[in-house]
């Protein structure tokens, strides 16, 4: 018997970085402003660039010296897909020709890299195969670049893993998935409404958000899926070596390891680069701590994502 293991995290960024003062040129804020309450210093946006073409991005290096053909599964988890229809994980199987694979798109916001893998770890069956994770998002094609309340938090990126399945024991020790739809109000994105016969096609209304409510949410919940989900796997929170969080606000991560009783030191942050890429947010974090040196093979990793939905989720793997 054989079990699944990360083998492989990847990233991909746009190359346009918008900073605060770059904000603060089109909208009422500043710098100070903008850090003082989330922690983020800078975004990437992509210009010319779909979510398709950042997760395909990070396929192709991930499946560096891999056979694409022996690719089992390919899950995209986006709220920022190109399409209805296609999904995003299609284009990207086309795009690296990973022929065999099925194909679909997650959506979970802020928690969705983490349903994926989980997902993907209960479907990757058969000794050998390989699946591809994928979180990938353009979330500046949902933001109002006048509302500063949202406009200032949403950056673009992609990041994901490669996970094969040929380990000889276990490395998804546990996980927990959790949504509060009685709580969705407090953060949507792309809503439709119905349309009367023959009505326009509409657009998709931007991001609108209760920060009290989400800060309130994420702070009290997240610590809850953590223990639950150590809890399952029997592991105490002093052995877990980094818990990767959802980068979605700086004070939001400090306040969950206070919760916890942990040094923040374990919980790495990219915010103040990238600001919150929502299902793309812990597999960048992840990709570049590997190329730092600083998430090694064997190290025990907690994943966590929060947000719309609302949604909590959090996984424990061994590296």
């Amino acid at each position: 018997m054989t079990y699944a293991r990360i083998a492989k995290s990847s990233r991909y960024l746009p190359e346009f970085a918008v900073s605060n003062d770059d904000l603060s040129q089109i909208m009422e804020t500043s710098d100070e402003w903008i850090k003082t309450r989330t922690g983020i210093s800078s975004r990437r946006i992509s210009q010319q660039e779909n979510t398709s073409d950042l997760a395909i991005q990070v396929a192709k290096q991930l499946l560096a010296g891999e056979d694409p053909a022996g690719v089992d599964l390919i899950i995209v988890a986006t709220m920022s897909p190109d399409a209805y229809t296609p999904a995003t994980a299609a284009l990207v199987q086309a795009a690296v020709g990973a022929e065999n694979a099925a194909c679909f798109d997650l959506s979970a916001a802020c928690s969705g890299f983490v349903y994926a893998l989980d997902v993907a770890e209960k479907m990757l069956r058969r000794p050998g195969g390989m699946a591809l994770v994928i979180g990938a998002e353009t979330l500046s094609k949902l933001v109002d670049w006048q509302d500063r309340t949202t406009a200032v938090l949403f950056g673009d990126g992609a990041g994901g893993v490669l996970v094969k399945n040929d380990a000889l024991e276990p490395h998804f020790l546990a996980s927990q998935l959790k949504s509060y739809g009685h709580l969705a109000k407090f953060l949507s994105a792309g809503q439709t409404s119905p349309q009367p016969f023959p009505g326009p096609v509409t657009g998709l209304a931007p991001f609108k958000m209760n920060g009290r409510e989400v800060y309130k949410f994420a702070t009290h919940k997240v610590p809850e899926v953590i223990t639950a989900c150590l809890e399952e796997a029997g592991v105490g929170l002093a052995e877990v070596d980094l818990f990767l969080l959802h980068q979605a606000n700086y004070r939001i991560i400090k306040q969950v390891a206070r919760r916890l009783d942990l040094p923040e030191e374990k919980f790495p942050c990219n915010i103040a680069e990238y600001g919150n890429t929502s299902a793309a947010s812990e597999a960048i974090l992840l990709a570049g701590l590997a190329e730092e040196g600083k998430a090694q093979a064997g190290d025990l990793v907690v994943l966590a994502g929060f947000g719309g939905g609302l949604t909590a989720a959090a996984q424990l793997v061994r590296l």
